[in-house]
C-alpha cells in the first residue's frame, strides 16, 4: 500500500504574534483580516465571538460556523479556522490560566466545563446574547487601553462575566467529518508530538507519552488514531513515539550536563532504571556509554 506523504502544519486561527501582555489581551477580529494565520500563542486560552462565516476544524470533525458564535479554545487541543468570507468581524481575547486564576490557586481550567478536553466548545448565540456579549468585549477593549491602575482586575471580572454567560447556554453543534479526516488526524498527531520537544529544562516533564495521551488531546478513540497514523505514514504511533523519544534522549545525553536521572525524569520515566532499559533496548548501548567523556 502506498503511503500518503504528509508534513506537519501549524494550527491556524486569528492569533496575533505581537502586542500581547504576559497575562491577557483583547482584539477586534477585523484587525487580522487574513483568512488564516499561524496559531503562535499555544500557551494561551482563547474566547472568540465571531460574526463571520467559516469552518472550524478539529482532528476528525469540523463544524460550519454560519451565524454568530462564541468559541472556546484550549491550547492543548489543536484546531484550525477557515474563513469563508473576506471580512472577519467580532472579537477575541487571549489569557493565561494564571490571569483567570487570580487568588483562586485551586482553579484548573483543563477541568472546567468550557475548556475541558472532549467538551463542545461552540455556542451559537441569539440576538439578545449577541448584544450582551459584544458589550462585554467592548468593555474589555476600553479598559485594556485605559490607564486605570487596577485594569487587570477589572478585565478579569469582565472575562468571568463572559464565562458565566456561556455556562448558562447549551452547545448546539452539528459536526461533520471532513473527507481528509485520517490525514488530518495523523498530521495533528505528528504536530502534537513535535510540540513536546525540545526538552529544555530538567524540571520539565513530558506531558504526552502514550498513544492514549495523544488520542485524548485529539478527542478521538485511540484505535482510530492508531489506524490513521498507520494508514497515512506507514508507521505505528508507538514507532513514532519511540523514535522521537530516542532522538531527544540522545540529544540530551550528548549536549547537556544533566544527570541521567534528570534526563530520565524529563522524559517521563519515574525510575532511571526504566529509562536505561528502554534506551539500551532501542540503541544497543547504555545512556552512560553514549555520553561525551567530559560529561560522564
Amino acid at each position: 500500500m502506498s503511503k500518503t506523504k504528509i508534513t506537519t502544519q501549524p494550527f491556524s486561527d486569528f492569533i496575533p504574534a505581537l502586542k500581547i501582555t504576559d497575562q491577557f489581551t483583547v482584539y477586534e477580529r477585523k484587525e487580522f483580516a487574513r483568512k488564516t494565520v499561524p496559531y503562535n500563542r499555544r500557551d494561551f486560552y482563547k474566547v472568540s465571538l465571531t460574526l463571520s462565516t467559516g469552518k472550524l476544524y478539529y482532528a476528525d470533525k469540523a463544524v460550519n460556523i454560519d451565524r454568530p458564535a462564541l468559541i472556546f479554545s484550549n491550547p492543548r487541543v489543536p484546531y484550525a479556522w477557515e474563513g469563508i468570507c473576506e471580512s472577519q468581524e467580532g472579537f477575541f481575547c487571549l489569557f493565561s490560566e494564571d490571569f483567570l486564576r487570580g487568588n483562586n490557586r485551586d482553579l484548573n481550567l483543563q477541568d472546567t466545563p468550557l475548556f475541558k478536553i472532549g467538551t463542545d466548545p461552540v455556542f451559537f448565540v441569539d440576538h439578545a446574547q449577541l448584544v450582551y456579549i459584544s458589550g462585554i468585549f467592548q468593555n474589555m477593549l476600553r479598559e485594556f487601553n485605559s490607564d486605570y491602575v487596577y485594569k487587570l482586575d477589572l478585565l478579569r471580572n469582565h472575562l468571568n462575566l463572559l464565562l458565566h454567560e456561556a455556562l448558562k447556554m447549551q452547545p448546539s453543534v452539528n459536526y461533520f467529518k471532513p473527507q481528509n479526516a485520517l490525514v488530518r488526524v495523523a498530521s495533528l498527531f505528528l504536530e502534537l508530538l513535535e510540540r513536546q520537544f525540545p526538552v529544555d529544562t530538567p524540571q520539565y516533564q513530558l506531558k504526552l507519552r502514550t498513544a492514549n495521551d495523544y488520542a485524548l488531546h485529539l478527542s478521538v478513540h485511540v484505535n482510530y488514531l492508531n489506524r490513521a497514523v498507520k494508514e497515512v505514514t506507514g508507521k505505528t504511533t508507538t514507532e513514532h513515539l519511540t523514535e522521537r523519544m530516542v532522538m531527544e534522549a540522545k540529544a540530551l545525553l550528548l549536549h547537556t550536563d544533566w544527570s541521567i536521572n534528570d534526563i530520565a525524569y524529563s522524559l517521563g520515566y519515574e525510575y532511571p532504571t526504566y529509562f536505561n532499559n528502554f534506551f539500551k533496548k532501542q540503541t544497543g548501548v547504555t545512556p552512560s556509554s553514549l555520553r561525551q567523556p567530559n560529561l560522564v
